[in-house]
């Protein structure tokens, strides 16, 4: 395979990294990355289209060109046509045309096949932009599915530290009212012994007085 040219846009580290170009639905991609691999996951390939024969490294110079002055970005182009790949790309607008060979017919006879290739036509650009719009709704339903994932993570985590925080705070009060119910415990021993204490003196001391009235 040729080498690509030697000239790289300034500052970008060209030198590691190559361009890979594959078709993937309605679009032909482009990529600068430093392996097949990473090409396949900047792609968001399932499989290795390498392997398949689906995809290969260009030395273009256009492609090269656009992919590195936006390392490990995709770029995009419809897919079949020599448009220049960007960021951002329509949808195709060409339909393959008729196949060629096939005799004209009359003018009468010819109106009803147009006629259905314009229905054919609109339904196929219909067809595209119903497959777009799909493809754009589901990749929103990803970022929003993603973004309920992070905020369920994010909640859980909360309430388990609230309950580890309720815990805590819940077995500091039962250490605590475990501590107050001993010194309750202790008081009331106290007490009892002190009201025997009484009681004893206080019958020794009416005895005493009853001798001494005697």
């Amino acid at each position: 395979m040729p080498k690509k040219p030697a000239s790289r846009p300034a500052g970008k580290p060209a030198r590691k990294l190559k361009t890979f170009q594959t078709s993937l639905g309605f679009f032909d991609l482009a990529v600068a990355a430093p392996s097949m691999k990473a090409a396949l996951e900047a792609w968001g390939a399932s499989s290795n289209l390498f392997h398949q024969g689906a995809a290969r490294e260009t030395d273009d110079p256009g492609i090269v060109a656009a992919t590195m002055a936006q390392p490990g970005i995709v770029l995009r182009r419809p897919v079949g046509s020599n448009e220049p790949f960007a960021e951002h790309a329509g949808l195709p607008t060409t339909l393959p045309g008729p196949e060629p060979g096939r005799p004209r017919k009359s003018h009468r006879a010819s109106q009803r096949p147009s006629s259905r290739t314009t229905d054919e036509a609109a339904d196929s650009k219909a067809a595209l932009a119903f497959a777009w719009a799909q493809k754009q709704r589901d990749a929103t339903r990803r970022k929003e599915e993603a973004a309920l994932a992070k905020l369920r993570a994010r909640r859980e985590a909360a309430v388990a530290k609230a309950e580890a925080a309720l815990d805590k705070a819940r077995r500091e009060h039962e250490a605590r009212a475990g501590a107050i119910d001993a010194e309750r415990a202790a008081i009331d021993e106290r007490a009892d012994a002190e009201a025997e204490r009484w009681r004893r003196e206080k019958e020794r001391l009416e005895e005493a007085l009853r001798k001494a009235r005697a």
